[in-house]
């Protein structure tokens, strides 16, 4: 395996030219044969939910094995991060499924019911039928910043409910506290109005197709995430307060103890949004491989000023090793 030391270049150690950089479209541009061979899927669970992903595979012989990706809050299986990492992951050998939560994406039409990060069974329920279609080939998963959180939770899913053939989860950037993501979000303009921006987006294409059933006008009118989430839940759903509903999907302290599937977790001292201090008090077993880098930003990790993704590589070099 490369280096586990990410050493970016001297320009790019800051953390919100990491974090914004991430997301740039312009890195995602050029040939990408991942994205010229993909399928859409629609995934039915059990409980009639339906997700949305795009498998590309190798043909006429499929991939030495299959990779899940799953993308971070107000993403989809179109943003940057997701499409770069196919890219060279699909370039290497590998198949790939990039799944989509829901209400991300183009899925808001696909279910009445909103989007809320507790909904973990739905998640899991694809990953168990994305593996069962790829029998026997060894599956992958990766998720940054809230699809880290889902990941984790995979993980510790598995303990009671084992999928044979996914050998290696990967949380890039995961979120751990809700609550205090939540916070730093609001607390930096740029951040805040970038995902504002988002979800207001995503929350009209709601309204627009269930006009029945949701208005979300006061939502609009308020300018943080957490205020906007507490009205929302107050609505919409069970929780009574913002912060119930966040320990509802926390992953800390010793969440991850038990966990045997191998699992890495890549986070950064400099994340803008994520707190570093979480991942110290993180409890674990030998399973678990945690890397705290001193740079990163939020989901970056860029380490030279072609703006390569230094996970990209790790990750390639962390599947390769099951396929020996």
């Amino acid at each position: 395996m490369q280096s586990n030391l990410f050493t970016p270049s001297v320009c790019l150690r800051n953390a919100y030219a990491q974090t914004f950089l991430a997301s740039a479209k312009f890195r995602a541009w050029g040939k990408n044969d991942m994205a010229s061979t993909e399928k859409s899927i629609i995934i039915h669970t059990t409980d009639g939910v339906r997700l949305l992903g795009y498998h590309s595979r190798h043909f006429p012989v499929s991939g030495k094995g299959l990779v899940v990706l799953l993308h971070g809050w107000e993403g989809s299986s179109d943003s940057t991060y997701i499409l770069t990492s196919g890219r060279h992951l699909f370039n290497q050998g590998f198949d790939i499924f990039r799944l989509n939560l829901r209400d991300h994406g183009p899925s808001h039409h696909l279910n009445s019911g909103l989007f809320y990060a507790v909904l973990l069974d739905e998640v899991f329920q694809a990953i168990q039928q994305i593996s069962e279609e790829a029998m026997p080939r060894p599956v992958f998963l990766t998720g940054f910043s809230l699809g880290g959180n889902f990941t984790l939770r995979i993980a510790r899913k598995c303990q009671d409910n084992p999928i044979s053939n996914f050998k290696h989860a990967v949380a890039i950037s995961p979120v751990l506290d809700p609550s205090k993501a939540t916070d730093r979000i609001d607390e930096n303009r740029f951040i805040r109005k970038y995902f504002l921006k988002k979800w207001r987006r995503s929350l009209s294409v709601k309204q627009r197709l269930y006009p029945g059933l949701y208005d979300f006008s006061e939502l609009m009118t308020r300018d943080n995430i957490r205020s906007m989430t507490e009205i929302l839940l107050k609505k919409y759903s069970s929780f009574s307060t913002a912060n119930e509903y966040f320990s509802g999907y926390a992953v800390l302290d010793d969440a991850l103890k038990s966990v045997e599937l191998p699992l890495t977790i890549i986070t950064s001292a400099d994340d803008p949004i994520i707190p570093v201090a979480d991942f110290y008090r993180l409890e674990h077993n030998p399973a678990t491989r945690l890397m705290i880098h001193q740079y990163g930003g939020h989901n970056g990790f860029l380490q030279d000023v072609r703006l390569t993704g230094w996970y990209e590589m790790q990750l390639v070099d962390m599947f390769n090793e099951y396929l020996k």
